[in-house]
């Protein structure tokens, strides 16, 4: 058991820079650092590309920063930690292999968690009397059962810490939470219990600080983010866990801000209940918690608590939903808006005459009401002078004929509608569309497997 444990934040999504990974590797004094790539819909994105092509359905994102830092973590008894393996584990486990094997790294142990994609088990679970209700209460699940893309169960600490316990320098799992990835090398690293309540509530707030990458570090920083230096070399946050202190900071010599209202933000994102901040290792509270500027770019956290965890695990279940297809017109000044509003009443009369049957349909201007949407604060004035504006018209469908039928009814207003309009991007792609089905199983349905495959 040792007294402090280091772990950096190294990814905030799939898809998210490698540049802050690399340098704190390079040039902070780190014990582990724990790389997120998955989302709520990210498995089924996942999982559509492995039914095309069975090597993808992971994220290959996680291959590329290992080539460009795996060697020296390595070298420097780094432990690496992530989610990358989505639905395809086994050949996010071949990627990294190869790369180690290329690379001489020989001793390498990579450990892996299989086990929690429930797919292929939907039907047994129905049986035995899960009802999979919806944890929104919405819907009917017989409605979607014969559509379902993936199932995966997000699952805490213990696999993991497994992985970890047998000498893995590098973990991949499937849909770890987030946090959890974090916490296992806080109990590895401390000697925590897995009944040690408050001290995992600890780790898991420290996992909550670090998994979105950037933005625990200044990126999306609502407060100020004005006052972030040296954003274009933006840093990521770094946990620091004593048995008697919690301290954020990030790597030195590189952009970025840790401070009160940072951490704040990130502190609090995604929490619906400070005091019952639900996750598979334990509920924790936070309704007391302090954030103490402690040195620069350094917040003390104090006053975390914990309670026993549920009982229960959240599975995650993807399924077709039907297609969508979003397409748009440009207008400039003069009467950009009044051009726009109706280019859209043209289209739609179409639709009308050609029976479009749609389930949803949003039409929106772009630069006015499309992110704020109906709340938008539309002044006749201001919309008159509009320098320019964006039509955008998405629909969602039943059948992908449906969507058809608007695709073609946007370039032909370039010459045949309001003066003045510009089509860009192409033709419209008709999309499918992942619904997604949140719900609760028992703990026990959940049967995960740590492997290790070490490099001779």
């Amino acid at each position: 058991m040792d007294n402090k444990v280091i772990i950096g934040g190294g990814q905030g999504f799939w898809g998210d820079s490698n540049d802050a990974a690399i340098h704190m590797v390079h040039t902070a004094p780190l014990d582990y650092m724990a790389c997120d790539y998955l989302a709520e819909l990210t498995l089924s994105i996942m999982a559509r590309q492995k039914i095309k092509n069975p090597a993808a359905g992971y994220a290959r994102d996680f291959l590329g920063l290992y080539k460009e830092c795996g060697e020296e973590a390595f070298k420097k008894h780094i432990g690496i930690l992530t989610n990358a393996g989505g639905m395809n584990i086994e050949g996010c486990v071949d990627g990294i292999r190869q790369i180690a094997e290329d690379k001489g790294m020989t001793g390498l142990k990579i450990g892996y968690v299989t086990g929690d994609d429930l797919t292929a088990d939907i039907p047994r679970l129905l049986a035995e009397g899960v009802d999979f209700k919806n944890i929104d209460d919405v819907g009917d699940f017989n409605e979607i059962k014969d559509k379902i893309f993936n199932a995966n169960v997000y699952f805490g600490h213990e696999p993991t810490l497994a992985c970890l316990e047998q000498g893995a320098n590098v973990v991949i799992t499937g849909r770890s939470t987030d946090s959890a990835l974090f916490l296992a090398p806080c109990m590895h690293k401390m000697g925590w219990a897995p009944d040690d309540w408050n001290n995992l509530a600890r780790g898991i707030m420290a996992g909550h600080l670090l998994e979105c990458g950037g933005q625990g570090a200044g990126g999306n920083y609502d407060y100020g983010w004005r006052d972030v230096p040296r954003m274009d070399e933006l840093g990521f946050p770094i946990a620091e866990i004593t048995p008697d202190t919690f301290e954020i900071t990030k790597a030195p010599d590189c952009g970025g801000i840790i401070c009160e209202q940072s951490c704040k933000e990130q502190f609090l994102y995604e929490v619906h209940d400070p005091a019952n901040y639900i996750t598979p290792d334990v509920v924790v509270d936070i309704s007391n918690a302090t954030l103490t500027q402690n040195g620069e770019n350094r917040v003390r956290v104090g006053n975390v608590r914990g309670k026993a965890r549920p009982d229960t695990l959240k599975l995650s279940i993807g399924y077709h939903a039907g297609y969508k297809v979003a397409g748009m017109l440009s207008f400039a000044w003069p009467d950009a808006y009044e051009k726009a509003h109706y280019a859209a009443e043209i289209i739609m009369k179409k639709m009308k005459r050609k029976g479009l049957q749609y389930e949803d349909i949003r039409i929106d201007y772009i630069g006015l009401n499309s992110l704020h949407l109906d709340v938008a604060e539309i002044d006749p004035k201001e919309v008159k002078d509009l320098n320019e504006v964006v039509l955008r018209i998405a629909i969602r469908t039943k059948t992908k004929e449906e969507c058809a039928k608007i695709v073609p009814e946007f370039a032909p207003l370039q010459l045949n509608g309001p003066p003045g309009a510009s089509f860009f991007g192409g033709r419209a792609r008709i999309q499918e569309v992942i619904g997604l089905w949140p719900t609760l199983i028992p703990r026990d349905a959940l049967h995960l497997k740590s492997n290790i495959l070490e490099i001779k």
